[in-house]
């Protein structure tokens, strides 16, 4: 063969990559692959996609993982498994990006939504006839109450053996809650949260047993291009190192400093996830609690004299975070929605990180008595 030049010989360089056996992944920062390749294009499958993909479905539990860009998309692939006319069944207590995209999306396709409290007997009997899917969150945001996932895919199946049971998974995580195994038919969650845990990547995924579902949302990320880039893949493979280790010790924190917010007469009310052993194992890293009466509109002042608590709209990661529901998180919610949800103006979340939990107890404490003062001075100028 005539000796190339020396631009074509170095375009075609590759080094003998047989030999490498790295002991992590590299990233395959490629967009194709080879006509023999069983990846073929990116937007269809990539190594760390698929290497991320196993690892989650051994905690899920399932046969198939689909990972996607973020959580929203995930909800977004589940979705348009339904068509024109069918009804959709979600919880009242759910996210509220998610609520609004399930109006959006009933609107645009004909569907109907129908909203119930599936956390009690009569909302899960209420469900209809005709229902097609029922899409909740367990624990539930707000205010973490659970939804039993076998009696929901019980009377669902006895109303439509066809329709399907989507556990928004996010806040329990594989390695507290298992859907697939309590009856679901759909487990998705935001990895961007706690898969992630680091607040520097974005994610999703989708987890199945049954084979033509499967297929099904594949066809459907390949065509939409939902599939997560192979950097984020990466990083979400390898935060799953720390995964079990990082949960256990916001377990560890919630279970502590839940202990501290029960002894605060700035504190009404604690909301915490009740665990059983059937279907939410154990349960930490993210709490609600509203304030007494007399400290309701004091959200702003606790927040900024906190200074180990971020304020950002991230959560579930190493570092605290709060926030406040009616402003944050269920924002895109009119008045009228959040107070029909039970949100006021004194719920606040907490999402425990990883640093000491003396440290937490003691900025706590700051905030606490910087309300008190504020309180205190007030009073005295009313009077």
């Amino acid at each position: 063969m005539k000796k190339q030049h020396p631009e074509t010989a170095a375009l075609h360089f590759r080094i003998d990559n047989s030999e490498t056996h790295p002991v992590a992944t590299p990233i395959y920062q490629n967009s194709a692959f080879t006509a023999d390749s069983p990846y073929f294009y990116t937007r269809k499958s990539n190594p760390n996609s698929v290497e991320l993909e196993g690892a989650l479905a051994l905690l899920e539990k399932s046969k198939h993982v689909i990972s996607t860009t973020t959580g929203m998309s995930a909800i977004m692939l589940v979705l348009q498994q339904l068509k024109p006319n069918d009804h959709l069944v979600i919880n009242q207590y759910i996210y509220g990006c998610s609520y609004k995209l399930f109006q959006r999306y009933a609107k645009q396709m004909g569907l109907t939504l129908t909203i119930l409290d599936l956390s009690t007997e009569t909302g899960r009997e209420a469900i209809p006839d005709d229902v097609a899917m029922v899409l909740f969150e367990t624990p539930t945001n707000p205010f973490l109450k659970t939804i039993p996932i076998q009696a929901v895919a019980k009377i669902t199946a006895q109303k439509n053996p066809n329709a399907w049971v989507v556990v928004d998974n996010t806040w329990a995580t594989a390695l507290f809650q298992n859907p697939l195994e309590c009856g679901a038919d759909i487990s998705l969650a935001s990895a961007t949260k706690y898969v992630s845990g680091h607040s520097d990547v974005m994610g999703g995924f989708i987890a199945v047993n049954e084979d033509q579902l499967a297929d099904d949302l594949l066809q459907t990320r390949f065509y939409s291009g939902a599939i997560l880039d192979p950097n984020s893949a990466w990083l979400l493979r390898r935060s799953l190192h720390t995964f079990p280790l990082r949960m256990r010790e916001h377990l560890r924190i919630t279970q502590r400093l839940s202990a501290y917010l029960n002894t605060r007469e700035e504190v009404e009310k604690i909301y915490l996830a009740e665990t059983n052993p059937e279907q939410l194992r154990d349960y930490g890293g993210i709490i609600f609690f509203e304030f007494s009466l007399a400290y309701q509109d004091y959200y702003v002042p606790f927040r900024d004299a906190l200074t180990l608590f971020d304020t950002g709209t991230g959560m579930a990661c190493v570092s605290s975070m709060v926030a406040q529901p009616w402003s944050g998180s269920h924002a895109s919610l009119c008045d009228h929605e959040k107070t029909a949800m039970g949100i006021n103006r004194g719920l606040v979340r907490l999402c425990f990180g990883l640093e000491n939990e003396a440290d937490l107890i003691a900025d706590l404490e700051h905030a606490f008595a910087t309300l008190m003062a504020i309180a205190r001075h007030e009073t005295i100028a009313n009077d």
